[in-house]
């Protein structure tokens, strides 16, 4: 074995393979790529550079942590298009093994790992077990019954520092699903990193006020300011409704 696949301080340092990819990782990105949280949510801006993270942490973990990789999203084509992401990012290395197969959803390396994009639905976790890396894209958008069928299978090791992660990233879509409770109320379960436009270096404020002016601000909140903004066909506001509830249950007066 030679190059970057020898390259222990690569495998000792995960913001190092965005220099050698021939990027700069910025401050939240070299955060998220160090960090061995085994659950992290990424609820970020759109074009802030969330999938580029996630392909550099597929990629890292492909090569030095090997085994299975797998990519969800709400569809096949989204899954795909992370996937290609993965792909162009592992081509951009020098001194990588040729991959022994690829495909449009598919990439297996000489060490034993695969990198594989499925459609976010229950019936596609079936088969698969010990991953090492799990990434769900547009993860506010999937599937409660996809989530679900997640957690098992990250649950296969006997010790917590050999099981395996999941990494969730998207933009919010309203206060419902198992990305907005998992954020708001899954505790110290989950390692959170919001970063909104303002906070990208690449995308400029005027750009910003433009947007604002042309979507709407019930979208750019959600897009670009990463806020969960009740939907638009809600009868009631969310807060409205927490409020109503007793924690406890029972009638919210005295008979």
């Amino acid at each position: 074995m030679s190059g970057i696949a020898a390259d222990f301080a690569l495998a000792l340092d995960p913001p190092a393979i965005f220099r050698a990819a021939g990027m700069e990782a910025d401050p939240w990105q070299d955060g998220v790529l160090r960090s061995d949280h085994p659950r992290q949510l990424l609820l970020c801006s759109r074009q802030s550079g969330k999938s580029t993270t996630v392909a550099g942490l597929a990629v890292h973990s492909a090569l030095f942590d090997p085994g299975l990789v797998l990519i969800f999203a709400p569809a096949q084509r989204q899954s795909t298009e992370l996937f290609k992401k993965v792909a162009t990012f592992y081509r951009s290395l020098e001194g990588v093994p040729e991959p022994v197969r690829v495909t449009e959803t598919k990439m297996e390396l000489p060490n034993g790992s695969r990198i594989i994009a499925l459609p976010g639905n229950e019936a596609t976790t079936r088969g698969y077990s010990a991953p090492r890396l799990i990434l769900v894209d547009e993860a506010s958008r999937t599937e409660d019954a996809l989530y679900g069928s997640l957690r098992p299978m990250l649950a296969t090791t006997s010790t917590q520092a050999d099981q395996g992660r999941m990494v969730c990233l998207t933009t919010p879509w309203g206060k419902r699903g198992w990305f907005y409770e998992a954020w708001e109320h899954g505790g110290d379960s989950w390692q959170r990193t919001r970063i909104t436009a303002h906070q990208c270096p690449r995308i400029s404020a005027e750009w910003l006020q433009e947007e604002r002016r042309m979507v709407g601000d019930f979208i750019f909140k959600q897009e670009y300011l990463c806020e969960f903004v009740d939907t638009e066909e809600q009868l009631f506001p969310t807060e409205l409704i927490e409020r109503a509830v007793r924690p406890a249950g029972g009638p919210l007066w005295a008979i």
